[in-house]
């Protein structure tokens, strides 16, 4: 009941809200709410000042975008004409190679010399080592004799 009586006295006060929104003597009333003498200021913005900044902020971009571009216009002609260093220590030494080892000035061909050479060694007879006796023939006559002759196995205690 308690609550009943609660939400009946809500309803009442919203009602008398709206009746006293709703009339024309309420300072509440959206139809009062207009002031004549009231306005928005026209000295508040300065457009004439903010239209010349604007615009003299362009102009100093543009004039900015045309050193910079000046400036790396003379940096590259600089760099057009290379003239060689002279350093004096250098000079006084002349042409001089680093100490060994170095690096390989061509990679590709030495690889191939390396591999040439490898090959001319595997495909020919030559000494490994003469006072021991000890001779390098080529690959395929060393798999002729080994398949003639066999390779060499344990011999087998006997019992």
């Amino acid at each position: 009941m308690a609550d009943l009586h609660h939400k009946n006295h809500k309803n009442h006060k919203n009602r008398e809200n709206r009746e006293n929104r709703e009339n024309p003597q309420n300072p509440e009333n959206p139809e009062n709410l207009v002031n004549a003498a009231v306005h928005h200021e026209h000295s508040d913005v300065n457009i004439r000042a903010i239209l010349g900044f604007g615009g003299a902020l362009f102009a100093v971009a543009v004039a900015v975008h045309v050193l910079i571009y000046a400036l790396f216009g003379y940096f590259d002609s600089r760099e057009g004409v290379q003239r060689p260093a002279e350093y004096p220590l250098a000079a006084s030494q002349g042409h001089r190679e680093p100490p060994e080892p170095r690096l390989q000035t061509d990679p590709r061909q030495d690889l191939a010399d390396m591999r040439a050479k490898e090959d001319e060694q595997l495909q020919s007879y030559g000494w490994v080592d003469k006072n021991a006796g000890i001779v390098r023939i080529p690959i395929d006559a060393a798999m002729k004799l080994t398949l003639e002759r066999g390779l060499p196995s344990r011999q087998e205690a006997t019992r």
